[in-house]
């Protein structure tokens, strides 16, 4: 049975309702979101000319840039342009299109954080199989897995939405269309489907989070075996890893952990990881990595004197 869908299109309220401030809104993601866009090609492009960079870890850093590039491009242009647009009009298509590319990135960011973490376990913990494990072909197929998974939850997350009857009003309090905003404007019970939620989104975010910060601890605790040298290195390894991990899982678990209740901060908080984070894993995984930065430093300076001769 079709579900009613005499809304055609929503109106987004966005970040604020303010001119000045919508202004400054523009200008500040804008400088967000290109920063983002830049500072992920520039590690893809390092990861995939660099040699000195194919080690299964900045394998799945080249698909973590490419999760944050389009996690980040499912909310953010809308914003930038709804900042400058008297009506922030989105039809009920693309809200649909938006809530499945959110929950695909979101969730194939999470997976893939899952991944890195088991690499960074097994390199440190298991170093004399570490290379026999981690094979490049099956690096390839526990990155098909994870984008398999991002897709099955995505699916089950917009399905949730769409057997919904939107009835009116048609205003959403929020800057994207996600699950609980949509939730709220259903003309119909909808206790279930904020439970699904929880099971689904809260559940997945929760879980991981635990699972990493479980797996950091057992590696910092193994390295009181390393050297010197070694410890020194796979901690500044861990350390950026766990930053990431927490800026990206606080903001998430505090959004999908809680049926059908809303808080003002939310956008707020949503915008920290949907925005914010894609922003900042390219400064935390090179700016603590000396390799990252020695191959980007390596692979331009090559480009540069290619040109310049």
């Amino acid at each position: 049975m079709q579900p009613n869908k005499s809304v055609t299109e929503f109106i987004l309220l966005g970040l604020t309702q303010d001119p000045l401030r919508q202004k400054m809104v523009f200008i500040i993601f804008f400088i967000f979101y290109t920063g983002t866009v830049v500072g992920n090609l520039l590690i893809m492009v390092t990861i995939k000319f660099s040699r000195s960079l194919g080690s299964p870890m900045y394998f799945f850093l080249f698909y973590l840039s490419i999760a944050d590039t389009c996690f980040s491009t499912s909310t953010a242009p809308r914003l930038i342009v709804g900042a400058l647009s008297a009506k922030k009009i989105i039809s009920y298509d693309e809200c649909m299109m938006q809530v499945f590319a959110l929950h695909i990135f979101g969730c194939m960011e999470i997976f893939v954080l899952v991944l890195m973490a088991v690499d960074c376990y097994l390199a440190i913990c298991n170093p004399l199989h570490y290379l026999t494990i981690m094979r490049r072909e099956v690096c390839i197929i526990l990155i098909i897995l994870a984008c398999i998974g991002a897709f099955i939850h995505s699916v089950t997350q917009n399905v949730l939405v769409w057997i919904l009857p939107f009835c009116g009003p048609n205003l959403i309090d929020h800057y994207c269309c996600d699950l609980q905003p949509l939730l709220k404007l259903a003309c119909m019970d909808t206790y279930v489907n904020n439970l699904l939620v929880v099971f689904n989104s809260g559940a997945t975010c929760t879980i991981s989070f635990f699972i990493l910060m479980i797996s950091y601890i057992v590696i910092l605790y193994s390295l009181r075996n390393h050297s010197s040298e070694g410890r020194k290195k796979a901690l500044s390894t861990c350390t950026s890893h766990i930053i990431g991990v927490v800026l990206f899982f606080g903001p998430c678990i505090f959004i999908y952990i809680r049926p059908s209740t809303t808080f003002p901060m939310d956008k707020m908080v949503t915008v920290f990881y949907t925005i914010g984070t894609p922003f900042l894993n390219p400064l935390i995984y090179t700016l603590r990595n000396a390799e990252v930065k020695n191959a980007m430093k390596k692979l331009w300076s090559i480009k540069i004197t290619a040109q310049s001769e």
